[in-house]
Order: structure tokens, then C-alpha cells, then sequence
């Protein structure tokens, strides 16, 4: 059987095959329960992430562009997008 190791743990290499086939034995609100934990978890990776690329330097020259457009006048309002959507 192969295995892969994450964070310092072995997993099987079926084991997505098995939580799919597992979630599927659960009733709906089960279901519903755990793709909000997901969620709630990939947000919270995601805000880690943007978190650490922001202190590591990796977004300034985007934030630097972005100032730039806003001092030039030539950013437009997000609320202004968002009404003609």
C-alpha cells in the first residue's frame, strides 16, 4: 500500500477515497455541518497565508501599484462596480 506524509503523519493514499465515500454515509445536516467547518477552515488558511506573504514582503509591489492608481486617480470605487454588475 503507498502511503504519504503530512505534517508528519501517514495517510494512506486512499484516504480521500474514504472521507468521500464516509461523508456520503452521513445524513444531510451532517453534511451541511461539515462543509461549513471547511469553509471556516480554508478561510482561516487563507487569512494565515495573506498574513505571512504580507509580512514577508510579497504583496508590496501590488500595494504599491495600487496607491499609485489610487493617487493618480485612476481606481474606481468598488461600490460603483458593484451597482453596475
Amino acid at each position: 500500500m503507498k502511503y504519504r506524509v503530512i505534517q508528519n503523519k501517514f495517510f494512506s493514499m486512499n484516504a480521500l477515497p474514504e472521507i468521500e465515500a464516509a461523508i456520503k454515509q452521513l445524513p444531510e445536516n451532517d453534511v451541511r455541518q461539515l462543509a461549513e467547518w471547511i469553509q471556516k477552515y480554508l478561510n482561516e488558511k487563507w487569512d494565515r497565508q495573506i498574513e505571512e506573504d504580507l509580512a514577508a514582503g510579497k504583496l508590496d509591489a501590488v500595494i504599491a501599484k495600487a496607491e499609485a492608481e489610487i493617487a493618480a486617480n485612476n481606481a474606481t470605487d468598488l461600490d460603483q462596480i458593484l451597482d453596475n454588475f
